[in-house]
């Protein structure tokens, strides 16, 4: 068993909270594509089998209103969406105009009310968080590229930026944000580039899509960004979290904390080369809590079911104070039994992907790629 940190920060006074909803349930955006998995659904289902989901501390998620998409969404692409979702289909305006329609944005029948109600729970987060610090995890947040007027790799919707916003419209002046998801963060970097309320920190693979993110990409001062290479470990990630991570975001005192932990970082992710457990990101967070009275912690990427739901259930656990069991009893393992790729032709999991909650340490030597670019950015 691995125990998990106090509850929450010890300036907190609420309880942590969990943001969900049943729309992720069967909800998929098409048989071709990456997101055809479950994923918020099996965390829901693998914390209520592990007890760690008491009525007291889920909250169903709302649905955002246009109006309050409108902080930083365009009012037409919104329009559109809305449309898209009632006629089932985008027109070629939609496609030129909102990206909307296309393989990697497709039309599924929740096309709006799905991301609208990640929105709404992380903006929820937001407004309690900034009346009741404490730390609330919202696993359908996290659409961390989605753009003011259109889609954007696979996100409808930027929850993150309306998230911060909120905060910030609450008079929160010191924010910061941690994102560990494999892809480069493009939206939030340009919704708050060169604004001194926000710190963001991005570690993502390099070369990868949105090819954004560069190390000497500073988003007007407002962002430290490290790409790297391939076969990242959680050697790697240590030294990363110590030389990069805590520093910076302890410099600025946050008033509140927003971590993305996208799972496309792992080494079972389809859609990268990192090569994590799931154990770095709980070092990540774990160490991460202290830091600010008010913590935000969202989903994001990851397209192996096994591993996305085993990641996010298990940063429940640990924000919660629960303990983390190696092995997992035989509803939790049902919940996983359950699980299937939905088509395409890849591997079954390894088993212990169907009867365990962590997965083993990865370890190995800090390339000397890794420590130079930590060393560039601690000149800074």
């Amino acid at each position: 068993m691995i125990a998990g940190p106090p509850p929450v920060p010890s300036a907190a006074v609420a309880p942590p909270l969990f943001i969900g909803s049943d729309i992720y349930r069967g909800s998929s955006y098409g048989a071709r594509h990456p997101l055809r998995v479950p994923r918020v659904s099996t965390v829901m289902d693998l914390a209520r089998a592990l007890g760690w989901l008491p009525q007291g501390r889920f909250r169903t998620s709302p649905r955002a209103k246009p109006a309050a998409l409108e902080l930083w969404h365009e009012p037409a692409y919104i329009a559109a969406l809305q449309a898209a979702e009632a006629a089932g289909e985008a027109t070629e305006a939609m496609r030129t105009r909102f990206h909307l329609g296309t393989l990697s944005n497709p039309i599924f029948p929740e096309v709006y009310r799905r991301p609208a109600t990640g929105a709404g729970g992380v903006m929820l987060a937001a407004e309690l968080l900034a009346t009741a610090p404490g730390v609330i995890h919202v696993p359908g947040g996290g659409t961390h590229h989605g753009l003011p007027g259109r889609a954007n790799g696979f996100c409808y919707l930027n929850d993150v930026v309306l998230g911060i916003k909120v905060l910030q419209r609450a008079g929160l002046t010191r924010i910061a944000y941690v994102d560990l998801d494999a892809h480069h963060s493009d939206g939030v970097e340009l919704a708050f580039a060169g604004d001194p309320e926000v710190r963001m920190i991005s570690v993502h693979e390099e070369g990868r899509w949105p090819f954004t993110g560069l190390l000497t990409d500073t988003a007007g001062g407002s962002a430290f960004n490290l790409p790297v290479p391939r076969g990242y470990d959680d050697s790697e990630a240590r030294a990363v979290l110590h030389g990069l991570i805590l520093p910076r975001v302890e410099e600025v005192r946050p008033q509140a904390l927003v971590i993305q932990c996208g799972a496309d970082s792992l080494l079972e992710d389809p859609l990268s080369r990192l090569a994590l457990s799931n154990r770095a990101y709980l070092e990540a967070v774990r160490a991460l809590l202290p830091l600010a009275p008010r913590v935000l912690v969202l989903g994001g990427g990851g397209y192996n079911p096994w591993s996305v739901g085993r990641l996010w259930t298990a940063i429940w656990g640990l924000v919660s104070g629960r303990e983390l069991p190696d092995a997992l009893p035989d509803d939790a393992r049902a919940v996983l039994a359950g699980l299937d790729w939905g088509g395409g032709g890849r591997p079954d999991p390894a088993p212990a992907m169907r009867t365990t909650l962590l997965d083993a340490p990865r370890e190995g030597p800090v390339r000397q790629t890794i420590r130079d670019r930590l060393a560039a950015l601690a000149r800074r």
